[in-house]
């Protein structure tokens, strides 16, 4: 099923934190005093999640935006297992697995600070959180930068427009090439979503609406996914079995290509002659 390792520095608190014993049904260490429970003041959990205060429109983005996450849940789960399928050619196969426990995490959380009032910015940005913390992996962190960065860069006070929605995506895709480190050619997510978020760019700069942008941006993604069988990875974990997966598209470039062409059809359904979300 695969494994991973975790490395991080310890500061004066954590260190103190893993050197403590502990008694728990996956991890046990050292021995464990028995302790009084706490009193239920010291129990109670400050509010640091608050939702912050949103505008009527923004609001009401995220509901659409919650809308999309559904949607895009529904083609992941359909779709899990042949992405698994692709991703065991030169991989170790969780592919769809991560895809499936981060969108579905993701969309928990979206549908929780949604009924808190949350704008779309700020529905977005927490999603991201779930999605990287369920999925795990590389995959899963760097679904958490995509959103973050598109959820940032629509923010709570507005209703999206095209435009914000073309930087967000433009800032997502320059998030992921920093902190995943690959490049056009590398075989990866990485080489559908250049020529998305380029695509998409362009199309808005031509005073295209939203829905026309991202659907042409779509076919380009799609066009771009099955071209990744032809490339050799380059970097991660498939590198090693690189030949192995030449005429096998890369299955994080499939993922993305389905999810923009779920997003392409929720913009056509909700806003078909719009260019707002």
């Amino acid at each position: 099923a695969g494994a991973s390792l975790t490395l991080m520095w310890l500061d004066e608190a954590l260190e103190q934190c893993w050197r403590a014993p502990a008694n728990a049904p996956a991890f046990r260490k050292g021995s464990v005093i028995a302790t009084e429970p706490l009193e239920a003041d010291a129990c109670a959990l400050e509010t640091q999640n608050a939702i912050p205060a949103a505008s009527a429109a923004s609001r009401q983005s995220a509901q659409r935006v919650l809308a999309i996450l559904d949607a895009i849940a529904a083609v992941i789960q359909r779709n899990a297992e042949q992405l698994g399928r692709i991703d065991a050619v030169a991989g170790d196969g969780d592919h769809g697995i991560g895809m499936e426990r981060g969108v579905l995490g993701a969309l928990a959380q979206a549908r929780n600070v949604a009924a808190q009032g949350a704008g779309a910015g700020t529905l977005l940005c927490r999603a991201a959180d779930a999605w990287a913390d369920k999925a795990g992996g590389t995959s899963g962190a760097l679904w958490g930068v995509a959103l973050t960065a598109i959820g940032t860069a629509l923010g709570d006070e507005h209703k999206p427009d095209a435009q914000r929605i073309a930087d967000g995506v433009k800032q997502a895709k320059e998030g992921i090439m920093h902190f995943g480190k690959a490049k056009p050619g590398d075989k990866t997510m990485v080489d559908v979503l250049v020529p998305f978020s380029d695509s998409l760019s362009a199309a808005v700069a031509r005073g295209a609406a939203l829905p026309d942008a991202w659907q042409q941006a779509t076919e380009t993604a799609q066009v771009a996914a099955q071209a990744t069988a032809q490339l050799l990875p380059k970097i991660g974990r498939a590198r090693p079995l690189a030949e192995k997966s030449l005429g096998t598209p890369d299955a994080g470039a499939v993922s993305l290509a389905l999810i923009v062409a779920t997003v392409a059809e929720q913009l056509r359904e909700t806003q078909p002659q719009g260019a707002s979300v």
